[in-house]
């Protein structure tokens, strides 16, 4: 890291007095291990020497059994919509996919679908990291001008953790759900809904049809789940699966369940949920529904760099979609990882290592202008720039985009929330 910096923030495993004991004589041998990507856990791997590493995305698709992006797919993106593919598309931050192909084949030929995504609301704010799929699906609502359902997963937060009570996840369903609609989505086209309020009628007449094809012992193999888990969270994979099937939602597609059958959905996600989906598309056409297609995002590390994401419980893991600009200036100067060397002078003599540089990585995410992203990438990579002048350009562009949502953010009323989670009929394309 270049001197003229603050030191290399700690990781979050050595904020404690742990650090402040004295020295042991014998440490024990480091122990390798795989990365972790679940629903529930995100981290990377550790070598033989004990050194964290970051989470290997390429081996994660294989091991999902996901289709890559190709240079093939986002050229017939292109074609077919007549847009340029999103940043997030053409930089690999959406890696792979499943069936994306069908549903532009649907869109070519002016057929319906309809965007699944969704939060599970875990605190009283999103993090810049939640943004991401919401982002993305706003810009392909945009796109498709197709209908978009949120479903606001509260009963699997409060059946996952431990120390939520019911208060507390209403609480912050309320407030993620006044967050999501500040994105921009379209509310002739959205329906919000959170899963106490809303599971009954024909939605839950799907989750008792999948339900009954689940087994426990295939979620226990997909989600590792073992006899110390609730019952809730066994059950809870067909609840999700619910949603992708546009019967569930007779207010928005009609009542003739032999034609609404037939319209599938796009489901724009974080690949580590990509287990619930699994589940789902194993059984989707022994029901006589269409299997959703997803497409799957890349995860925005921690502050304290690859390895991990953010995490909504750990403040200086994440910049906050609440935080001020000094809070984020500070967070970015103190904890955000480093790929400059250790010397200034080393520095201008190796260059930069962007691939671990959390502030080049958050940039890669935020900044839109691929011209002038690559120009920061060549200058920090060839010693040109500094860390510090590094981390002033990602700090100024994390203050802009947090400020404008929080603008759009102070506009969310309670009057247009309940617009957006209301039962209505939404607009079905073109």
């Amino acid at each position: 890291m270049a001197t003229d910096e603050p030191g290399q923030p700690p990781a979050l495993t050595s904020l404690s007095l742990a650090d402040q004991a004295p020295a042991k004589t014998e440490q024990p041998a480091p122990q390798a291990r795989e990365q972790l990507v679940t629903p529930f856990d995100v981290s990377g791997g550790v070598d033989a020497e004990g050194k964290a590493l970051p989470i290997d995305l390429d081996k994660l698709v294989r091991d999902f059994g996901a289709t890559p992006i190709s240079p093939e797919l986002l050229e017939k993106f292109e074609r077919v919509t007549g847009r340029k593919p999103h940043r997030f598309m053409r930089r690999g931050i959406i890696l792979s996919h499943r069936d994306l192909d069908a549903i532009l084949d649907r869109y070519e030929k002016g057929q319906p679908f309809y965007l699944y995504t969704g939060r599970g609301p875990s605190s009283d704010s999103m993090h810049i990291g939640h943004t991401i799929p919401f982002d993305f699906t706003k810009w392909l609502q945009d796109v498709f001008s197709c209908p978009l359902v949120i479903m606001l997963t509260d009963d699997e937060k409060f059946l996952h953790t431990k120390n939520m009570s019911l208060e507390d996840s209403k609480r912050y369903t309320a407030a993620n759900a006044a967050d999501i609609i500040a994105i921009g989505f379209d509310p002739s086209r959205t329906f919000i809904f959170n899963d106490f309020d809303f599971v009954s009628g024909k939605f839950y007449e799907n989750i008792c049809r999948m339900a009954k094809y689940i087994t426990i012992n295939s979620v226990s193999a997909t989600f590792g789940f073992t006899l110390s888990h609730n019952i809730g969270e066994y059950h809870f994979p067909a609840i999700q699966s619910a949603t992708a099937f546009a019967t569930s939602f007779p207010h928005i597609f009609g009542e003739d369940e032999s034609r609404v059958r037939s319209i599938p959905c796009l489901i724009p996600c974080a690949i580590d949920q990509d287990p619930y989906f699994r589940q789902c598309r194993q059984h989707a056409e022994k029901l006589k529904f269409k299997k959703p297609s997803l497409i799957h995002a890349g995860f925005l590390p921690a502050l304290q760099g690859p390895g991990s994401k953010m995490s909504a419980s750990v403040d200086i893991s994440s910049i906050f979609m609440s935080d001020t600009p000094s809070r984020i200036k500070n967070k970015i100067n103190k904890y955000a990882f480093s790929g400059g060397q250790e010397t200034l002078e080393l520095h201008r003599e190796l260059g930069g290592r962007t691939e671990q540089d959390v502030p080049f990585q958050y940039l890669r995410f935020f900044m839109e202008d691929d011209e002038r992203l690559e120009e920061i990438r060549q200058k920090y990579e060839k010693g040109e720039m500094s860390t510090g002048e590094l981390k002033k350009i990602c700090i100024e562009h994390l203050q802009e985009y947090v400020k404008a949502f929080q603008e759009r953010r102070g506009k969310v009323t309670e009057e247009v929330r309940k617009g957006f989670m209301e039962r209505k009929r939404l607009e079905l394309g073109r």
